[in-house]
């Protein structure tokens, strides 16, 4: 493990800052939660772009984080050898603003609405895990082995069941739309930075 993290030193880097602020906004300092939240009407308004960012390193509990960085461990630095550290840095962050840009424009008049989390930029990274090995097992719950192309389908399936259960209750702490964004962004800068990922996934599924 190690030996993984010392070629992939954006991942950990990644992983340590999500720790450690996500804990010191969940038993410390509530407040900084708020401060670097996803807010579209303060972006609005206050031109508080920083949130585009900052929103994707506090998480609202200490279940969203541990899911976001333990899937961020499965695929982020299998993905930062594969590409190497400057390439894996632009598809981590554009997937977090092509996220937080899919919810800026599905809660723009939403006053009230705040959103936390790294999940569209995980997104982002676990659809261009899949652009080059798609069929890596992962053990769910350390039981259930299932391919990485499918783990991906089912991250979003279920982010558009939550978008659709949020949206009955009101505005949330977690940005689904993000999941989606974030997940385009992944696969379009994947493509983008390495045109080859394409004909390879596409070669080896039999297309």
């Amino acid at each position: 493990m190690l030996n993984v993290f010392s070629e992939a030193p954006v991942s950990l880097f990644i992983i340590l800052i999500n720790i450690l602020t996500g804990l010191y906004s969940m038993f410390m300092d509530e407040s900084l939660m708020g401060r670097m939240a996803f807010r579209p009407k303060r972006i609005r308004k206050d031109r508080e772009y920083y949130r585009f960012i900052t929103a994707g390193f506090v998480h609202a509990g200490l279940g969203h984080l541990a899911f976001n960085l333990i899937t961020l461990f499965y695929f982020g630095p299998y993905l930062e050898l594969r590409m190497g550290s400057a390439a894996f840095i632009l598809v981590y962050f554009g997937s977090l603003l092509t996220a937080h840009g899919a919810v800026y424009y599905a809660h723009r008049n939403d006053e009230s609405y705040s959103a936390v989390g790294a999940s569209g930029a995980i997104s982002g990274i676990l659809f261009a895990f899949c652009l080059f090995n798609p069929f890596r097992q992962i053990v769910l719950f350390g039981l259930l082995p299932i391919p990485a192309w499918l783990f991906a389908i089912g991250f979003v399936a279920l982010s558009i069941y939550a978008m659709k259960k949020q949206a009955s209750r009101g505005s949330g702490w977690i940005a689904h739309e993000a999941h989606l964004g974030g997940a385009l962004g992944g696969l379009l800068l994947t493509i983008m930075i390495e045109p080859r990922s394409l004909g390879n996934f596409l070669s080896l599924i039999g297309l």
